[in-house]
This record gives C-alpha cells, sequence and structure tokens, in this order.
C-alpha cells in the first residue's frame, strides 16, 4: 500500500490508466489527486453529475463544493439554509443546524443524500434523507428519517453509506462506536430499511464511517478506527476488510474477523497528513476513487479532502 500521499511534490497530471481486470479506463487524475482551491472538509463524499463533480462534507446545513475537473474546487451554497424541525426529536441539543456524515448516492433517476444529525458522544441520533433530480439545478426535497437510535439502542444511528450487493439489492451501513457497524436492507421504493440490521464490525477504541463496495466477488468494508476531530491529536485511521456476503462475516487480510477487532490498514496517514478517515468510496465508470479527510499538519491542523484513485492488487484495496 502507497502512505506516502502527504510527501508527494510534484502535481500529477492526466494519464491513462487501467483498471483491476487491466482495461484501458478514459483520462482522469491519476494516483494522488492534486487538488486546489476550496479544500477544507471533514467526512467528504464525491460524486459525479454529467462532466460535474460534487463533494458533501459535514459542517453547517451540509456544505457543497463542486469542479469541473476534480482538481479544482469552489465552494458552492449549503443544502440546508436552516435546521429541519424534526430533526430534535431525535437528537435534541444537537449543534444549530450542524449535520455529519453525508452520503450521496444515485439510483433511480435521483441524487439521495443521506446524512446524519445527533450529539457528540451520544446515541440521541438520527439519519436522515434529502433527494434532487439534478444536483446543479438544486430541486431538493425533505424525504425525512430514515432510522434513529436512543440511549438505550445498540446501534449509534449516523454515519450512513449506500452499498449495492451482487443482485442489485440496495444496503445502509452506519454505526459509530457504540457496539460498532451495521448493515440493514433498503426498500428500492422508498430508499428506507426494510428488515433488521445486522452488526458487521466492531472496535474498542473506535470504529464509524463505513463503506461497503463491491468488486470482484468480494464485498469490502471500509471504516474509519481510533479518535476523530481533534486535528494534528487525531488517531483516525483507514482500515479494511472484505466478505463474501455483503452481511457478512468480514476478515482482514490475516484472516481476523472485523467483529472481532480485525482490519487491514490503507491509511494510516504520515507526518503531514495526520488522523486520515472520514472516507468515502466511488465508482467512476469502471474505475474506483476513494475520498478522505485528514488534518494539514502544515496548516495548524486544518481538516483538508484528500482524493485517490483506488487500485486493487491481489484481491486488496490500495493506493
Amino acid at each position: 500500500m502507497l502512505i506516502c500521499i502527504g510527501i508527494l511534490a510534484i502535481s500529477f497530471s492526466c494519464s491513462k490508466i487501467k483498471d483491476d481486470q487491466g482495461k484501458n479506463i478514459n483520462e482522469q487524475p491519476s494516483a494522488f489527486w492534486a487538488l486546489t482551491g476550496n479544500v477544507g472538509a471533514h467526512d467528504p463524499c464525491i460524486i459525479k453529475e454529467g462532466s460535474t463533480w460534487w463533494v458533501f462534507a459535514t459542517g453547517t446545513g451540509i456544505p457543497i463544493k463542486y469542479s469541473s475537473n476534480g482538481l479544482a474546487w469552489t465552494q458552492g451554497v449549503q443544502r440546508f439554509g436552516s435546521a429541519l424541525s424534526w430533526w430534535t426529536t431525535y437528537a435534541p441539543g444537537m449543534g444549530t443546524n450542524n449535520v455529519w456524515a453525508p452520503m450521496c448516492f444515485y439510483y433511480g433517476g435521483r441524487y439521495w443524500l443521506y446524512y446524519s444529525v445527533s450529539v457528540f458522544g451520544l446515541k440521541t441520533s438520527a439519519i436522515g434523507l434529502t433527494s434532487c433530480s439534478s444536483i446543479a439545478k438544486g430541486d431538493w426535497r425533505d424525504d425525512g428519517m430514515v432510522i434513529s437510535s436512543n440511549s438505550s439502542s445498540a446501534y449509534n444511528a449516523i454515519d450512513p453509506d449506500v452499498s449495492v450487493d451482487a443482485s442489485g439489492n440496495l444496503w445502509l451501513s452506519f454505526g459509530s462506536w457504540s457496539n460498532g457497524i451495521y448493515v440493514i436492507k433498503l426498500s428500492t421504493s422508498t430508499m428506507k430499511p426494510t428488515g433488521s440490521a445486522t452488526q458487521i464490525a466492531l472496535k474498542s477504541g473506535g470504529i464509524e464511517g463505513s463503506n461497503i463496495m463491491y468488486n470482484g466477488g468480494y464485498y469490502y468494508l471500509f471504516a474509519s478506527y481510533g479518535l476523530c476531530c481533534q486535528g494534528v491529536n487525531s488517531t483516525y485511521k483507514i482500515g479494511v476488510g472484505r466478505a463474501t456476503s455483503i452481511t457478512g462475516p468480514y476478515y482482514d487480510k490475516s484472516g481476523v474477523a472485523m467483529k472481532s477487532g480485525g482490519y487491514t490498514l490503507l491509511d494510516g496517514g504520515n507526518s503531514r497528513w495526520v488522523g486520515p478517515g472520514g472516507q468515502s468510496v466511488y465508482k467512476n465508470g469502471s474505475s474506483y476513487v476513494l475520498i478522505r479527510h485528514a488534518y494539514d499538519a502544515s496548516n495548524s491542523g486544518a481538516p483538508t479532502m484528500l482524493i485517490n484513485d483506488l487500485y486493487f492488487t491481489s484481491g486488496w484495496p490500495t493506493y
């Protein structure tokens, strides 16, 4: 694996790369994307509409950025100009219009934006949903609450991510610290849960921010481990495991179950980019992109988004 992103001193140009089947992919930024412009972000997710790239992130009303090439970024308008009235029903005491860990997913002709409202350190939380026909058009509507938790819940209903299994079914993964990561099937008509949730990963000392993707017969579970939100004192790192079923069991490269704390390190950061995490994996055509934040030690620990092409070597992701 390459953990050298913080010391690269060159700018990458567009180049031909190959996917994990050895097929040519159209020209795109290669390896570590050299970002410019407004790159401050926490828990970013990335998606492409037409030729425009979009990033959604944690913050007041869900900040939104856009780019014509994925490299030069401009800050756009936030999704929510003010807090929705139902949020405090599930997250009393949450910060004013403070929305966490959004995830945008395209399905059935709409862009579905899942997000979290919560109180830091508590399980009084909910995952909400908003959608539009076009991000550029901005015709958003409120689709309400998806799943919630409280002090007596096994899980914490934050950090949503939507995945598609090999049969085309949709699944929501979520969870933070309290009893780990869960996955639950989504209805394709409501885009909300149906059935019961299954625990798929657990780790003392912190696990959250899950993403699941399918490639080459395996489901890969990415998660953030350790402590976020402490600038250069953050201990976040990105780990991964894989399974042959979306509901697990997931194992790391050494065969340790993720429900027993196992994970294979993907990015542990370096002297400049501290505490990488809050990651999101996006399939761009036949290639994969991974976005995450890290705290920039050269800029007073500011949370900054980093983007890489994601490859697979011997059945495991790397960049």
